[in-house]
Formats: structure tokens, C-alpha cells, sequence
């Protein structure tokens, strides 16, 4: 069946697809349907496990970026994930890069994008999460809005953080996207010694005054070179970090150069990150061992692909673009299979 509604769903603009898919499911998971949708996806339990002192139902999550104003949150509960990560959401809300910004290359199974971080604002996403009747572990992806300069960027996280702690399983740090101008240099030496030690103390404050404490997760870029990579790692232990997200998306071409859309501007994600996020992990986990969870993400497609970040050293595993290529059977599989 999913073959036919990707067939339909890619006749249209990469980005109206993504609008409507989110449509529909935001008004299926809000609708009476909503258990005849659990049991058309028919997701197995899975196996359960614990990391970073959540209990997760399984190891499987829907990544940021696929909802980004946490609209659809229990249209994806429904397919079955043991986790879901809305946003990136920014304190203001922000149109974004101009249109278009969202490219297939369907040949590789993979998907550019320069969207930066088009959303309706943390106020907006919050009263989503408030609503959603889902029980499992949900994360909040928080950033920086484009107009804020980066040196003030850590202001804009604090926002973000003491909104979202009430409401959020575990918080993510968006240090790593490509598409919103200078972000990534928060993902180096002082300013993200002074963004995490922010954002811890600030994580210590809201633990006493709501008696929770909120796991904090960092996303980082698979375009690091082996010197900057050690260094994030030393400064996620120093700083005490609840986890790490290995990868965002890429701005390198090596795997799809000379493909229609190749050469838009943005961030690579699918199949052809595959590779590359998994050999972060790998370095990561050699840095980190078991001191910071790494949360495996970028380009898994299958059981195997998904199997090789848990063996690289993931706890956990995200899906997106691998969503878009194969439904929601691949939750199906990879709930049913990873070990």
C-alpha cells in the first residue's frame, strides 16, 4: 500500500508532500480513527530498555524535523515508536529559508534540505504537547531563532529550555544544523563550553523548582573533523550531558555528486549519510565508552543499517528520510528485529 501513497505523495513538491502528510496525520491522531490507525499500523511491542533514566517501550524514535510544531504527535504514536522528538522549535516564530528548500534524490534515497528552522514558535508547539494524548518518551528540539546573532545564541536556548521543561521527557540542543546561518560554530571550543555549562546550570534550577530533572541531549553535525570530534566529546563529559544525537544532516556531496539536485545548497540526509553518521558513532563511542548515550541517526533504511549503529554503540535510533522511502513498515521491521 505505501508503495502506491509514495507514488502520489512524490508526484508533488518535496515540501507539500511533507505538509500534507503532517495534515493527515494530525487529523487522524486527533479523530476518533485513531486506534483504527494503531491497528492498521500494527507495530509490535518491541524490547524495552533505559537510557539516560527513561524507560523507552522500544529503541526506535521518529527524529526532529519530520514534525517540527509537534502537530502530529499522536498520528506518529500511532505507527508505533518508543519515541518521538518534535521540533526544531525557536522562541519566536520564523518562516524560514525562501521556497523551494526541500529536494529528492530519489535514486539514492536521499533528501536535501535548507529549510532553517521554519516553525510556529515554542508557544505554539508547547499547547501541541499539552494536548497530545501520547504516553510514550517525548523530546523537544530547541534552537536559536535566525535573527539572533550566534553570540547571543545562548539566550535563546534558555527560552527554550524553561518552556519546554515542564512538558518534555528529554530536551535536545540544536547546535548542528546546516541551513541557519553560523549555528554550527556553537559546536566548538568556548561557545559550547559556555552553552552547555549555561544550560546545565539552568537545568539544575528547573529541577528543584519542578522536582523533574529533564535529560539534556546534544545534536551534533557528521562533518567534524577527528580533532573537533574528540573535543565535543571530552566537553559532553565534562559538562555531564544526558546524551548525544549522532548525526544531523551533512553538507558534503561525496555520495551523490553528479545527481539531479545535488548541487542545491543545505543539508544531505537518507541513505547517503548512512555511512558517515555511522562511522561518527563509532568514533564517539571510542571517546565517550558509557559515560554520554549516543542516539544513533542519519540514513537508516533497514534492519542492517540500524543494526550497525546499535553495534557501533547507539542505545537508541531516530528515523526520518528512511520514513519517507519506506513507511511505516520500516518501524514495523527495525522495532521487531533490533537487538
Amino acid at each position: 500500500m505505501y508503495a502506491l501513497i509514495r507514488k502520489a505523495l512524490f508526484s508533488l513538491d518535496a515540501e507539500q508532500a511533507h505538509d500534507l502528510t503532517i495534515n493527515t496525520l494530525k487529523t487522524l491522531g486527533r479523530s476518533p480513527l485513531n486506534p483504527l490507525l494503531k491497528t492498521l499500523f500494527a507495530c509490535p511491542a518491541g524490547t524495552s530498555k533505559t537510557v539516560m533514566g527513561l524507560h523507552f517501550k522500544n529503541p526506535i524514535g521518529l527524529a526532529a524535523g519530520a514534525d517540527k510544531n509537534g502537530d502530529a504527535i499522536d498520528g506518529f504514536a500511532a505507527m508505533g515508536f518508543g519515541f518521538i522528538e518534535v521540533g526544531t522549535v525557536t522562541p519566536l516564530a520564523q518562516d524560514g529559508n525562501p521556497k523551494p528548500r526541500q529536494f529528492r534524490l530519489p535514486e539514492v534515497e536521499g533528501i536535501i534540505n535548507r529549510n532553517g528552522f521554519n516553525n510556529y514558535g515554542i508557544d505554539y508547539l508547547i499547547e501541541n504537547v499539552k494536548q497530545a494524548k501520547y504516553d510514550g518518551i517525548l523530546g523537544i528540539n530547541i534552537g536559536k531563532n535566525t535573527f539572533t546573532p550566534v553570540e547571543n545564541g545562548k539566550a535563546d536556548y534558555l527560552v527554550c529550555l524553561d518552556k519546554a521543561y515542564r512538558y518534555a521527557d528529554y530536551i535536545t540542543i540544536n547546535i548542528s544544523s546546516p541551513n541557519s546561518p553560523g549555528l554550527r560554530q556553537l559546536q566548538y571550543g568556548e561557545a559550547l563550553d559556555d552553552l552547555l555549562q549555561g544550560l546545565k546550570a539552568r537545568q539544575q534550577e528547573l529541577t528543584e523548582q519542578y522536582k523533574k530533572y529533564v535529560p539534556i541531549a546534544v545534536k551534533i553535525a557528521p562533518d567534524l573533523t577527528e580533532a573537533e570530534l574528540v573535543q565535543i566529546a571530552d566537553t559532553l563529559q565534562r559538562h555531564k550531558m544526558d546524551a548525544v544525537i549522532a548525526t544531523n544532516t551533512t553538507i558534503s556531496r561525496e555520495t551523490v555528486s553528479g545527481l539531479k539536485n545535488a548541487e542545491q545548497q543545505g543539508g544531505l540526509s537518507g541513505k547517503p549519510l548512512q555511512q558517515k553518521s555511522t562511522e561518527i558513532i563509532t568514533r564517539l563511542y571510542q571517546e565517550l565508552k558509557d559515560q554520554v548515550p549516543i542516539i544513533g541517526s542519519g540514513g537508516i533504511d533497514s534492519v542492517a543499517s540500524g543494526q550497525e549503529k546499535i553495534n557501533a554503540g547507539a542505545e537508541l535510533l531516530q528515523l526520518y528520510s528512511g520514513l519517507i522511502y519506506h513507511g511505516p513498515h520500516l518501524i514495523k521491521q527495525l522495532v521487531k528485529q533490533i537487538k
